[in-house]
């Protein structure tokens, strides 16, 4: 069969294809698919008019738009960035388009627009490819419960109903690797409910002393005044010294805790736990008090301001469950900062101040200086793992040497011509003595008997 014969036969089958039932289409389809050799699939599209006979059809879909000039840019700023999803990358890139340039040199206009119009769909297929998994990792262990304040602290659950900042979730995260024994470090998360600003700081142990010491140097550096303080049941919140911190005070604070072995009651912070502390540092132990200071370093002057101010978050709008699904809408994707700026609750002379401060910062220049303090860390961490490795192996050495060692017996001091006198045991008190001869044989010879037991009939 010829292709004017195909091509004519086709039609032919396309315009009694339409006016066909169920079963005649399904025999019709049958009968192309044996006379072409198709697919069933594609026979259904031909007789749709989907596709034709003809060679030069040529590749289907739209033109390529995004080059490598514009996935270079669009990779780079997403690699700088802490590697955002497709939605929080468009509103990522026009925040730091500027530093990008100032850094990597001017981009031609129409890459730049091209970089900017990039649908968060888009973006999601071009950074597909350079995406890592993560691994899973096992979570921390908590300490035991005040039974006291228990009973005074009321629980809170649901959903905040709150329309200005200062309502904040506080939870710890442990950086012993694994083991709570010892003393180490711990980090401690605070995260606002309307905004998603989050403070961070390094604790040397989780004592409630520590945490007091740490909030009074959070509160002093946040935009906004603290108005309400929700914990989980652990000990280092459960405890008098908060209590007095938190309720003795001139403007007294909110404080409220979360159901025991309840973690999606603080889901805020529980998520910055991961995406701010764990995937910053890791799950590695940090037991030296040295690296406290290291560590408060590199979240105050590079990983907190580049969160707060260059890195947009979603906030869930709605949820509703369908046919068995959840469906959820979130928000257009806003930094913390941006957020504030545009809360009616937040004071002129604030914004004023936060504008000031984001204006003063390059996001390129403190994601570079975020690699260096980790670079710094991990260096330290490392040479103090190296010199407790040796310390370890030095006391293993030493207790092998003392351990096999044995007493050696006393020097002879007879003369040279005396001849060593064989040694034998030394008899009893009831035994007469015997020559040394007849005893070394004796004690070759003498097997000891057991003496037979007698038993006691009744």
């Amino acid at each position: 069969m010829g292709k004017e014969s195909k091509e004519e036969y086709l039609e032919s089958c396309r315009v009694r294809y339409a006016g066909r039932n169920r079963e005649g289409k399904s025999l019709m389809i049958d009968e192309v698919s044996d006379a072409f050799g198709w697919d069933r699939k594609h026979t259904i599209k031909a007789l749709n008019g989907k596709v034709s006979l003809g060679g030069g059809s040529g590749k289907r879909g739209k033109r390529v738009v995004y080059g490598e000039a514009e996935k270079a840019a669009i990779i780079g700023i997403w690699k700088l960035s802490e590697q955002p999803c497709g939605t929080r990358l468009k509103e990522t890139l026009p925040l730091w388009m500027a530093s990008y340039e100032k850094h990597c040199g001017r981009l031609p206009v129409k890459v730049r627009t091209r970089v900017l119009a990039c649908s968060a769909r888009q973006l999601d297929r071009i950074t597909a490819p350079h995406r890592m998994e993560d691994q899973a990792r096992s979570g921390r262990k908590t300490g035991r419960l005040s039974h006291r304040l228990k009973q005074s602290v009321p629980i809170r659950c649901g959903s905040w109903d709150v329309d200005r900042p200062g309502w904040m979730e506080a939870d710890t995260v442990s950086h012993g690797g694994g083991s709570s024994s010892g003393v180490f470090l711990w980090t401690l998360t605070l995260t606002d409910i309307h905004t998603g600003w989050t403070e961070l700081a390094p604790l040397w142990g989780n004592s409630g002393g520590e945490v007091c010491l740490a909030l009074r140097g959070i509160e002093g550096r946040m935009p906004f005044i603290m108005e309400g303080f929700d914990c989980d049941n652990g000990s280092e919140f459960l405890n008098e010294a908060l209590e007095k911190y938190l309720l003795e005070r001139h403007r007294r604070v909110e404080w409220t805790r979360s159901r025991a072995y309840k973690k999606n009651d603080q889901a805020h912070v529980e998520q910055k736990n991961f995406t701010h502390v764990r995937q910053l540092i890791g799950y590695g132990r940090l037991a030296d008090p040295g690296l406290k200071k290291l560590v408060a370093d590199l979240y105050k002057t590079a990983w907190l301001p580049l969160r707060n101010y260059f890195t947009p978050t979603m906030k869930l709008i709605e949820k509703h469950r369908e046919q068995g699904k959840y469906r959820k809408t979130y928000d257009t994707p806003q930094t913390p900062c941006d957020r504030l700026l545009a809360c009616p609750h937040v004071s002129a002379s604030t914004k004023r101040r936060l504008k000031k401060q984001r204006a003063a910062l390059d996001p390129i220049e403190l994601s570079g200086l975020l690699e260096e303090k980790l670079a710094v860390l991990f260096a330290e961490v490392e040479r103090i793992e190296h010199e407790d490795e040796m310390d370890r192996l030095a006391e293993e050495e030493l207790f092998t040497e003392i351990a096999g060692r044995t007493p050696s017996p006393p020097p002879a001091t007879a003369g040279a011509d005396s001849v060593a006198a064989p040694v034998a045991d030394a008899p009893c008190a009831s035994t007469p003595s015997a020559p040394a001869g007849r005893v070394a044989r004796k004690v070759k010879t003498k097997k000891k008997r057991a003496k037979p037991k007698k038993a006691r009939v009744s």
